[in-house]
């Protein structure tokens, strides 16, 4: 008797294993899957995170790229002057407590026109305008208008900068050893300062542009 029960319990254990060898129960599965679901929310998460994080660096490397690119046309054009020609004169303007200044000299085709196909010479004003009628939002860039033409049919508008709430421009004056607001043409300044207000940045864009001989550029 005790043979045939203990030969009995044996058949059902081994049977009971060969059925776990087989698969694997509706518990193991559920677990199995829960596991799986979490490993992908957590892996679907993280490559989101870095996305997100890429996509505003590579917006934020553009952006800062544009003033640096503003930076080193501003350089090229100025530094190309000559100081009887250009007649580059400065005024300080303000609408509504934003500083909104205009600079303006006078240039053929090359870099200050952006193009190589202009005749004559052109009278070019960098300034701040709105990007339309309806909108509040300013943008910087170039206004060009042919020195010889007294109306505005001919005059183009070429936007650098958009979104810009603000544009300050300085010149240093050697007789008054320091910045002034206002330059009013004959020679050219030793250094011009532009600052940007960031509408993207608490903190503003600043640029300092040597036009002669200084420290600032190499001899």
């Amino acid at each position: 008797m005790f043979t045939v029960q203990g030969r009995e319990r044996n058949r059902r254990i081994g049977e009971w294993a060969n059925r776990r060898g087989r698969g694997f129960t509706l518990l193991e599965i559920m677990l199995a899957v829960g596991i799986l679901g979490l490993m992908s929310l957590a892996i679907f998460r993280f490559v989101q995170a870095n996305m997100t994080a890429l996509r505003i660096s590579s917006d934020t490397f553009a952006t800062d790229a544009q003033y640096d690119g503003l930076r080193d046309f501003l350089t090229a054009e100025w530094q190309s002057l000559s100081p009887q020609r250009a007649r580059l004169t400065g005024e300080p303007f303000k609408l509504n407590d934003r500083e909104r200044d205009v600079i303006g000299w006078f240039c053929s085709a090359g870099t200050g026109l952006l193009t190589r196909y202009a005749p004559g010479e052109f009278k070019v004003v960098l300034r701040l305008q709105p990007a339309s009628e309806k909108s509040d939002r300013l943008d910087l860039g170039l206004l060009r208008k042919p020195k010889e033409d007294s109306g505005e049919g001919h005059e183009s508008w070429v936007p650098l900068i958009k979104n810009v709430s603000s544009l300050q421009i300085s010149y240093y004056s050697p007789r008054a050893n320091g910045w002034v607001d206002r330059w009013p043409g004959g020679s050219l300044p030793l250094l011009i300062k532009i600052t940007l207000g960031r509408t993207d940045a608490a903190v503003p864009w600043e640029a300092i542009i040597p036009l002669t001989r200084t420290p600032f550029k190499s001899q």
